[in-house]
């Protein structure tokens, strides 16, 4: 795992620098309020050896709900190609944030507005897409995960997790199910729609055309439901597309790809 380890080794000098920016920038909208490269320390213990590869500085990443963009201009610094989807109406501070970054760092970044909830098209195909803590604000939960199958080699991936439908509920996290909030339902926020049992998550990824690489579930693992957030459990996922594995193996061997080459 020695890319891995340099890519967690550079966190925190990003972090400072990431601060320090944000903090001297003479701006007239909002920062986003959370960290977000911290996700990557939130994947490490779900990073197997056999995608270590995909962190060796030279990949074609797309970060989709990506806040300010931090993950990505953290990325970029580490040599790869990077884009942010993400749509401005419901982005923290309209995008502004991460067009900021982008044109005072001269980073090559491409910032693309799209609406998840539509029919939404990606740039080109990617080795890596992260799409962390914004599945349970897509509407069409189903046709991202599907689309994304493929357009993307790997997936990294998080949401907000159910155990019980409400607390001191019975377990339903065996049943293959998807809980519907109401507007007010999850942190007041009308953009909350589905949240999964640990079953009906690992069923949409199945269906959608993924394989579960690692999974991991964090938090309140005995007592998660929809409405109380001190009892919030979240699923943390590698997903690897049956769909481009499957394409992979119906080429002719002498035309194949080896498994560490840019799609």
């Amino acid at each position: 795992m020695l890319n891995f380890a340099n890519v967690k080794s550079r966190i925190p000098e990003f972090r400072r620098w990431f601060s320090e920016f944000k903090e001297h920038a003479d701006v007239d909208f909002g920062w986003y309020p959370y960290e977000t490269v911290g996700g990557l320390n939130r994947i490490a213990p779900i990073i197997p050896d056999t995608i270590d590869y995909l962190f060796d500085g030279n990949r074609d990443i797309a970060d989709i709900g990506a806040a300010d963009g931090a993950m990505s201009f953290f990325l970029e610094t580490l040599g790869n190609r990077c884009d942010i989807y993400d749509y401005a109406p419901t982005n923290f501070n309209q995008l502004k944030g991460a067009h900021y970054i982008k044109d005072r760092t001269n980073s090559k970044v491409n910032i693309y507005n799209v609406d998840l909830d539509s029919q939404f098209r990606l740039g080109k195909k990617y080795d890596l897409v992260f799409l962390l803590g914004i599945f349970y604000h897509l509407k069409n939960p189903y046709y991202v995960l599907e689309f994304l199958a493929q357009q993307s080699r790997y997936l990294c991936f998080s949401t907000r997790i159910t155990k019980t439908p409400y607390s001191g509920g019975p377990d339903i996290s065996s049943l293959p199910l998807a809980y519907l909030l109401s507007p007010t339902e999850c942190n007041n926020d009308a953009t909350n729609y589905w949240i999964f049992t640990e079953t009906g998550l690992k069923r949409i990824f199945d269906r959608a055309g993924w394989n579960v690489v690692s999974f991991q579930l964090i938090g309140d693992t005995e007592n998660s439901n929809p409405q109380d957030d001190e009892h919030r459990g979240e699923a943390w996922a590698v997903l690897e597309s049956k769909v481009i594995l499957n394409c992979e193996q119906k080429v002719p061997k002498r035309l194949g790809r080896e498994r560490g080459d840019v799609l």
